[in-house]
């Protein structure tokens, strides 16, 4: 007799292969194939809640002048997104994008983005990232898990294994709490070791060729983010080994960015 957890996940796999038939998008630039089961316009709605709700919790950072740099690199990558999709026609992936860029007070060396364009920098970061190029890195790499809609894919995988693919509007209703955990793990503000673990390293590192060539196209030298991936492997400090992190370990990265630099390097215009 099969147990009734190894039925639930066979269940559980069984509906995720029947619904991706229906539910296939192809990610920007890299053309690789996702399921995203929940409409962009529910994960926008959930991200400007959440995103609000973090505001009110943590401290914006008054520095002005480090302000204005976030401000001022995000601006430049999302413009430049904006155009390039609109050439490629498909400017109606950001249809629903407002977007904004907070830097918070955090000694914490992080950064996210979440869907609508909401992106949040922590000052912990910035010794790191050193110059506005050094910045571009990490906010490129995070718009790039926004556009290529890799929260929604998290948290459609999550609505399948733990609630059995439970539409998002009733998991709301029955479960808030587990579903804006759900929610917040996708977006990387959670943490937790478990059978999304793969696929979030899989984002990682597409995240990264995006993010080489998001930079690149509004004018910043790629090259900048071995340098800076180089600086965060020197940091030292305890690091979970590659197959316990969402990210790939430093010398795979690093290594990976250096393979993918040709290709990044042809949507490179420097500033004028």
């Amino acid at each position: 007799m099969i147990k009734p957890k190894l039925l639930a996940v066979y269940a559980a796999l069984l509906l995720a292969g029947i619904i991706s038939v229906h539910s296939c998008t192809t990610v920007p630039v890299t053309g690789r194939k996702q399921v995203n089961l929940l409409p962009e316009s529910q994960m926008v709605g959930m991200s400007l809640t959440n995103y609000q709700e973090f505001l009110k919790t943590h401290k914006i950072s008054t520095d002005a002048e480090k302000t204005a740099i976030v401000k001022r690199t995000g601006a430049n990558i999302s413009k430049a997104v904006e155009d390039f999709l609109k050439s490629k026609g498909k400017e109606k992936l950001l249809s629903n994008y407002a977007w904004e860029y907070n830097l918070v007070q955090e000694d914490v060396p992080n950064a996210w983005c979440m869907p609508g364009g909401k992106v949040v920098v922590y000052t912990g970061i910035l010794p790191y990232t050193i110059t506005e190029a050094g910045l571009a890195v990490v906010m490129g790499h995070e718009v790039a898990h926004a556009v290529a809609r890799h929260g929604n894919e998290r948290m459609s995988q999550g609505l399948v294994l733990q609630f059995g693919g439970m539409a998002l509007d009733v998991a709301l209703q029955e479960k808030p709490e587990a579903t804006k955990a759900l929610f917040l793990q996708a977006y990387g503000l959670g943490s937790q070791v478990g059978v999304l673990l793969p696929y979030s390293r899989l984002h990682e590192t597409e995240a990264d060729k995006l993010g080489l060539i998001f930079m690149a196209m509004a004018g910043y030298d790629p090259e900048e983010a071995v340098k800076f991936w180089e600086r965060m492997a020197k940091a030292g400090g305890q690091k979970p080994p590659e197959f316990l992190s969402t990210h790939p370990g430093d010398e795979k990265r690093i290594a990976d960015l250096k393979a993918f630099m040709p290709e990044a390097k042809k949507y490179y215009k420097p500033k004028q």
